[in-house]
């Protein structure tokens, strides 16, 4: 289903030809959740600004397609198939990118679920709770403990988390689970920024709002539920994944050098939005 009224003007739409400073360059970048939505853009975006990228996902096919479209620009990628709550997939994606590009700069842990939703709290089952936060929290803590030992190896790094806005400065009902991992993140990352500064290592978390994916799709899925995630924004909007992935390519950049352990909203404005 695709989100109605949530296109912005063509001028503000992001193309390959809006970009044009590399800012990756010589950069090797990891990117999981990468088959749609916002790690599929990234993947894309940090590859068109020079980052040869390693992709991770569940879905074969799409893996291989944005291999082959990141190839078809020019660009350097490999895909490794697998589930990121697999402590094995953290690390052979790491040495994925030692063995085929020569080390490892950026870390984009973006790969999640919203988990069960809309069923109230005392009754969410502890099988549902223990899968939202494996998928969206430990699967995060197993990329960063394998990327980090690779980022000290070559000097320094960018680790990268997809948290929310959900249980950092709004509280949705019947989101328990979701809540609690997309917050347990930025204490990870506040964390692993303290312990590995020193190290020229830096770890922020991204916090998008409502954005035009499948996952948002599964959520909103009647134009009533469309039109209520938009008006939650002071934007009156959703982001397009393009614009998110804007915000990891600051994060994973040397723009953002003085930059760690942020919880960077990339939320059009719904964190303050009371109208």
């Amino acid at each position: 289903m695709e989100l109605l009224s949530n296109k912005v003007s063509s001028n503000k739409k992001l193309s390959d030809k809006n970009i044009s400073n590399k800012g990756l360059s010589n950069k090797v970048a990891i990117v999981t959740g990468a088959s749609s939505g916002i790690g599929y853009e990234t993947a894309r975006l940090f590859a068109q600004q020079g980052a040869k990228v390693v992709v991770a996902a569940r879905r074969q096919h799409e893996l291989e397609q944005l291999v082959d479209e990141i190839s078809d620009m020019g660009g350097q990628a490999k895909a490794l198939c697998g589930d990121v709550t697999d402590e094995l997939l953290a690390k052979e994606l790491v040495q994925m990118a030692v063995q085929h590009f020569g080390g490892l700069d950026v870390g984009f842990n973006n790969a999640g679920t919203l988990g069960a939703t809309g069923t109230p709290s005392a009754d969410l089952a502890l099988t549902d709770w223990e899968f939202t936060l494996s998928h969206n929290l430990t699967s995060a803590f197993l990329g960063a403990k394998y990327q980090l030992p690779a980022m000290i190896q070559s000097g320094g790094g960018s680790i990268i988390f997809t948290s929310s806005f959900v249980g950092h400065t709004v509280g949705m009902p019947q989101m328990a689970a979701y809540a609690a991992s997309k917050s347990g993140l930025i204490g990870l990352t506040q964390s692993l920024a303290v312990e590995y500064g020193s190290m020229n290592i830096r770890v922020n978390a991204l916090l998008p709002g409502g954005t035009d994916t499948a996952m948002s799709q599964s959520f909103a899925t009647t134009p009533e539920l469309v039109e209520f995630v938009k008006s939650i924004h002071a934007l009156k909007r959703m982001a397009l994944p393009q614009e998110i992935a804007q915000s990891a390519l600051y994060l994973a950049s040397d723009a953002s050098s003085f930059t760690t352990g942020s919880a960077l909203l990339a939320d059009g404005g719904a964190s303050i939005c009371k109208t």
